[in-house]
């Protein structure tokens, strides 16, 4: 007979399971229960999990198919997932030092950063040693939610100004931005 921890157990699972497919079919576009490699990134950041390039390569190399290749089917990516997040795997960087980054690099106090400014600092290679006290290697070390040293891709910059650029300034308004980008912990994954 299965105990009460057991049955907890099996419906955080079960509601970890539903999270995860509920995200997959949103890039299903056929309805086929396959997705495209390249939306893996993004299914993945919806779960509140933030990869580098290389884990997520890694990860790609767990679940993508090998016939036709270029793609990942839910039965594979379903297991993978569940894992990381009951591991609680790629999690982001805390909110307070993604806003001292931003704060570091506004140099005017002014609450914004220019998208030539972000791009600038996000696209470029950087030192892999943060500095307070140097806000371009501060920032372009912790590159928001990526790992010191890895500069974003074009896709991922792209990505990330269609949600945090305001399109009437053509500026990011950092503080809207974290807030709108903190997912919470889910309370409910077991510790």
């Amino acid at each position: 007979m299965m105990g009460r921890a057991g049955i907890c157990k099996d419906g955080v699972i079960a509601e970890i399971e539903k999270k995860i497919t509920e995200a997959f079919e949103v890039f299903d576009r056929d309805g086929n229960e396959n997705v495209d490699v390249r939306e893996i990134g993004s299914i993945v950041r919806s779960l509140g999990c933030f990869p580098t390039e290389a884990e997520l390569h890694e990860l790609l190399a767990k679940v993508e198919e090998e016939e036709p290749t270029g793609y990942v089917h839910l039965e594979k990516f379903l297991p993978v997932m569940t894992k990381i997040l009951l591991d609680r795997s790629y999690r982001p960087i805390p909110e307070d030092v993604l806003l001292h980054a931003f704060e570091a690099l506004d140099e005017k106090k002014s609450g914004y950063i220019t998208k030539e400014e972000l791009v600038k600092h996000m696209t470029e290679e950087g030192v892999d040693t943060p500095s307070s006290s140097n806000p371009v290697a501060f920032m372009s070390a912790y590159r928001l939610e990526h790992f010191p040293g890895e500069p974003f891709t074009e896709e991922e910059m792209e990505e990330m100004l269609s949600s945090a650029l305001d399109p009437e300034t053509n500026a990011v308004h950092y503080r809207d931005y974290i807030s709108m980008m903190i997912v919470d912990e889910t309370d409910d994954l077991p510790q």
